[in-house]
């Protein structure tokens, strides 16, 4: 059976980083497509240098503004450090999306016919330790009893399947709205299109993550979906990130549990 060093080798360095490990707030922010970058061993899955740069490959724009989130939350970073193409962190691994074969109108030849083998190599090499150090993370601090609020960033393209998409920031929940609820009334009359459960929603199995991580322990959650082209440089970055921070302060202020 192949193993985890038959994906990854010691130049590639680690499936998984943290940023602001030692950070005092309460947002654990999570990027599962923070990068395009391929492992050196699986190569380019068989797409040239533009497929490989475009969003396909990861959400472009996403991990600087959850970085920029995580400076201003002080909260902690969890992100991907390779391509979702090789293997997609939001999905589980019995999933067709986890190692797609095809991605928008784009073939993936490397993903083809892969032999279980091969896919347990890469849900060994990419998905498991991103999951575990998650899990790990939110263990201790229960363990502390400290109150954790869990929060994907990811981006959007503005046309997919050649339609264009009006929804600038997507609010996404699952079966767990305590939070989603007032980020949306925060929203409204604002300076975006933000709206609920769109591009994408929970039958479209975005929200594996937050099923995983979250709805079993009670943490209060949200997905957040940007349009890449509102965050494709820094100053998109910036004024997303600090519109997103306040929105956040506000939306954790008004879903805080009341003490007893």
């Amino acid at each position: 059976m192949l193993m985890r060093s038959d994906i990854l080798t010691e130049a590639d360095g680690e499936a998984v980083a943290v940023d602001n490990a030692e950070a005092a707030g309460a947002c654990l922010f999570v990027c599962e497509h923070a990068s395009r970058r391929m492992p050196e061993r699986v190569g380019d899955l068989g797409l040239d240098a533009q497929a490989l740069a475009s969003h396909i490959a990861w959400d472009p724009g996403a991990l600087a503004v959850a970085r920029r989130l995580s400076s201003l939350l002080d909260g902690t970073l969890v992100h991907q450090r390779f391509s979702r193409l090789v293997y997609d962190c939001n999905r589980p691994p019995e999933s067709s999306g986890a190692m797609p074969e095809k991605s928008e109108i784009y073939d993936i030849p490397g993903n083809r016919d892969l032999s279980p083998a091969e896919r347990y190599a890469r849900t060994a090499a990419l998905y498991i330790p991103f999951h575990d150090r998650i899990s790990t993370i939110l263990a201790e601090r229960r363990a502390q009893c400290r109150e954790t609020v869990v929060v994907t960033v990811h981006s959007f393209t503005p046309i997919y399947m050649g339609k264009r998409r009006d929804v600038e920031i997507g609010i996404l929940h699952d079966a767990d709205s305590r939070l989603a609820d007032p980020l949306l009334g925060a929203a409204a009359g604002g300076p975006y299109r933000v709206a609920r459960n769109e591009p994408y929603g929970p039958e479209d199995g975005v929200t594996h993550s937050l099923r995983l991580h979250a709805l079993p322990y009670g943490h209060r959650n949200v997905m957040i979906e940007i349009r890449n082209d509102l965050i494709g440089d820094e100053d998109g970055q910036r004024v997303v990130a600090g519109y997103l921070a306040e929105l956040l302060r506000r939306g954790l202020e008004a879903s805080a549990p009341e003490e007893n």
